[in-house]
């Protein structure tokens, strides 16, 4: 078995899931069953998003984990931001309910306050990625951080619909699309997601930063 080579900064089983496919094959000579691992599988910190940004709380999270492993790290913060409500929930996205990665709950007190508005123009929606790559060292010679971007938007549904994927997925339709998020095929939801696109942004710099250590 090969030596880890890439930290996932999340104790997130469904990103890992997300994040291990988006990897696969993208990287030369990378082996993402093994040399890919989640920040549990490690034993490194779950860190708390104190950031007030999708983009801060993606580097807290990759930094920390690269500086506790010594490996290089990827981390995303990603959220729903809702035209109505102003974009929240937003970085919020995990604890809207108070309790942190209760997806349910927080999907049904997204819905609960959204019930009175009926019109689609007005369930406009999109999910938002930050990704951040660390790469272990004393910043700024010896390390080195960067972020990338990805949106995703559509409509909210009236109720959750399917049972792929995770989060808030079932209530997002993609524009052009009639199923939710949770009713695509993962290879489907990954070709265009908002972590889909983040992650293909990033790949070409991890890339580069793995070359070494391949």
């Amino acid at each position: 078995m090969s030596d880890p080579v890439l930290v996932l900064a999340t104790h997130n089983q469904g990103k890992v899931r997300e994040l291990r496919d988006l990897l696969r094959g993208a990287v030369t000579g990378l082996d993402v069953d093994t040399q890919v691992v989640s920040a549990a599988e490690v034993s490194a910190p779950d860190v708390r998003e104190t950031g007030v940004t999708f983009e801060e709380n993606a580097l807290l999270k990759a930094r920390a984990v690269a500086a506790a492993t010594g490996l290089v790290a990827v981390a995303d913060d990603s959220g729903l931001a809702v035209d109505v409500l102003g974009g929240a929930p937003g970085f919020l996205s995990a604890r809207w309910c108070g309790r942190h990665g209760d997806d349910r709950a927080n999907l049904d007190l997204l819905l609960a306050q959204l019930a009175d508005v009926e019109a689609p123009e007005h369930r406009g929606a999109a999910f938002v990625c930050a990704a951040a790559l660390a790469v272990p060292g004393e910043l700024p010679s010896g390390g080195e951080e960067l972020v990338r971007f990805g949106r995703l938007a559509g409509t909210l549904a009236f109720e959750p619909r399917g049972v792929n994927g995770f989060g808030y997925d079932p209530i997002l339709v993609p524009a052009g699309e009639s199923r939710s998020c949770a009713e695509l095929e993962p290879e489907e939801k990954n070709a265009i997601s908002h972590r889909g696109q983040a992650m293909r942004a990033l790949l070409p710099e991890l890339t580069r930063v793995l070359a070494g250590r391949l």
